[in-house]
């Protein structure tokens, strides 16, 4: 008995059946072989094509996904999108850290509580401004990037409690360690309001929240107590430990938050925020400066 003959189409159908016009019959090499040819090279009689990706740009074998660009989006209908490269993981966390600040900035000058009113402090000109050295913490620190004019386009210049402001801070580095710097400075009607709302503000994001309530914190070297404590932040299911301090006086408010990317979810009781404080106090003096 005769073995019937396999029709030229494979999959056992017949040539074009169910095929869109102008694509590859099922069975057939992908664009950009020659014909008879298969991208593995030949097959054995009796075993099924195994196409692959065709060429960029050129259709895929029927049935098989369109190869996606190597960067970038544009899968093809019914595809997901191809995974776009990894971010560097310090250059990522370092960026949590500045959005989480940046919030706590934006509270802090009542944003978040409508502000924008006078309460009729008189606009002196701020005592101090806020600067952006290339290290900090005695050379512990190098400055990777000047964050001032980012964050100083989403914080405005008036609130209901500070007037005047301008916006300085910077992203810094030290081996597996990142940490951001950032302030503002001009007229603060009360201190302690900047502080609490900025404290308050960095949790408003819905994925950071306290971990250790903040306290006060006597800088070893003095210059005035800091408030401090520590944040969670869940960042694509990972957690991540903020240990940070915030001060404000009556023209300058700075926060300071610090992560570590040998230990990310470190325990967050077992940060030393008075160690962390007494960093803190000595970069509050590096960055603060009197102005003229």
């Amino acid at each position: 008995m005769t073995t019937p003959q396999q029709p030229p189409g494979g999959f056992g159908q017949a040539p074009g059946y169910g095929a869109p016009q102008g694509m590859p019959q099922p069975g057939s090499p992908p664009a950009g072989y020659p014909a008879g040819a298969a991208p593995g090279g030949p097959v054995p009689y009796g075993q099924q094509p195994q196409p692959g990706p065709a060429p960029y740009g050129q259709p895929a074998p029927y049935g098989m996904p369109q190869q996606a660009p190597q960067f970038g989006y544009g899968g093809g209908p019914g595809m997901p999108p191809p995974i776009p490269p990894k971010r560097n993981k310090a250059g990522a966390i370092i960026a949590v850290v500045a959005g989480v600040l940046v919030i706590g900035t934006l509270a802090g000058v009542g944003v978040f509580r409508g502000g924008g009113s006078s309460s009729g402090a008189s606009d002196s000109g701020p005592r101090y401004r806020i600067t952006v050295p290339q290290t900090l913490a005695g050379g512990e620190y190098k400055l990777a990037k000047d964050i001032s004019q980012q964050a100083g386009r989403a914080v405005p210049s008036d609130g209901a409690n500070e007037h005047n402001v301008k916006t300085a801070g910077g992203q810094y580095s030290s081996g597996t360690k990142s940490l951001v710097m950032l302030g503002l400075y001009g007229v603060i009607d009360d201190p302690e309001t900047t502080v609490d709302h900025t404290i308050r503000g960095m949790t408003r994001d819905g994925k950071t929240e306290v971990a250790v309530t903040d306290s006060e914190f006597t800088p070893s070297g003095g210059g005035g107590s800091l408030t401090c404590g520590v944040d969670e932040r869940t960042e694509m299911g990972q957690k991540v430990t903020l240990p940070f301090c915030v001060w404000a006086d009556s023209s300058t408010s700075g926060s300071v938050a610090q992560t570590d990317a040998s230990e990310l979810s470190k325990d967050p009781y077992s940060v030393d925020l008075q160690e962390f404080a007494d960093k803190v106090g000595k970069i509050r003096s590096e960055v603060r400066k009197p102005v003229g």
